[in-house]
């Protein structure tokens, strides 16, 4: 299975190439067939001619221009329109997530779970350096997922996910332009019946550059996507459902799903 990791990258010269040869070693080491894809959004430095210094050290690096209007899910869905692999994993450019994890979520998906999630709240995760008012804020929003859609996970604001291209294509059309992305791909997913897994993930603080998330912005936003995923979860009548469910995969060891399907599962 080709994994291609999408990195959407606005103005992230200072941190772009530390991030992208840390994945290439990683995943070349485990012997994970990958490519590495940068979007540029809109970018107003040099972050293109960091790629391309790097690019005969890393060959399989490749990187496309957001052609849509700047902002993180614009970026994200350029990169789910070029992307090669058999699966997608959404990673930050700032070196935050770590590629060791990216390692464990290409595992999942052979075991043949079709999205992996990861959680920074649970046993077996670290996280290093995280604002406390964002974790205020995200501690909460979470939460408040939770109940209203009686999951059992808690960190469905993170943007590092992996889906198999099938389920990208499932899950459109996708409505969010921003970092409210993080939250329409896996509610979407979750109520659309993909098998699902979580497991745990690091964290760490950027070192350099500047963090692009703005949470005055966003409140609005997480709303808008968690109102229409709600409406179509209890009035859709399943229009949107996956046509053909399949079973769990083998190893599911220490799981948790709903009976039947295979929906909700929780590692």
């Amino acid at each position: 299975m080709k994994l291609s990791v999408i990195i959407p990258a606005h103005n992230e010269r200072d941190s772009i190439a530390s991030t992208v040869r840390a994945l290439a070693v990683i995943l070349s080491a485990y012997e994970v067939p990958h490519e590495i894809l940068v979007v540029l959004d809109h970018c107003t430095d040099d972050t293109a001619s960091v790629l391309a210094a790097i690019a005969s050290e890393t060959p399989t690096l490749r990187w496309v221009a957001n052609d849509e209007p700047a902002g993180f899910g614009f970026a994200v869905r350029c990169g789910f329109r070029h992307f090669s692999g058999d699966a997608a994993c959404v990673v930050m450019a700032d070196a935050s997530d770590d590629p060791r994890d990216v390692v464990m979520y290409h595992r999942k998906l052979a075991e043949g779970w079709e999205c992996v999630f990861g959680s920074r709240f649970i046993a077996g995760a670290t996280l290093r350096d995280y604002p406390w008012t964002k974790l205020l804020l995200n501690r909460f929003a979470n939460r408040v997922i939770a109940l209203l859609f009686r999951l059992p996970y808690n960190d469905v604001t993170n943007a590092f996910k992996a889906f198999r291209r099938e389920v990208i294509e499932g899950l459109q059309p996708l409505l969010s332009n921003h970092f409210n992305l993080t939250v329409e791909l896996p509610l979407k997913a979750i109520i659309r019946g993909y098998r699902w897994t979580v497991v745990p993930t690091n964290w760490y603080g950027r070192d350099q550059g500047v963090s692009k998330f703005r949470v005055k912005e966003m409140g609005s936003r997480y709303l808008f996507v968690i109102l229409y995923v709600l409406i179509e979860k209890y009035f859709s009548r399943g229009d949107y459902r996956r046509t053909a469910l399949h079973s769990e995969p083998a190893e599911n060891s220490g799981g948790r799903s709903e009976t039947g399907d295979g929906r909700r599962v929780l590692r």
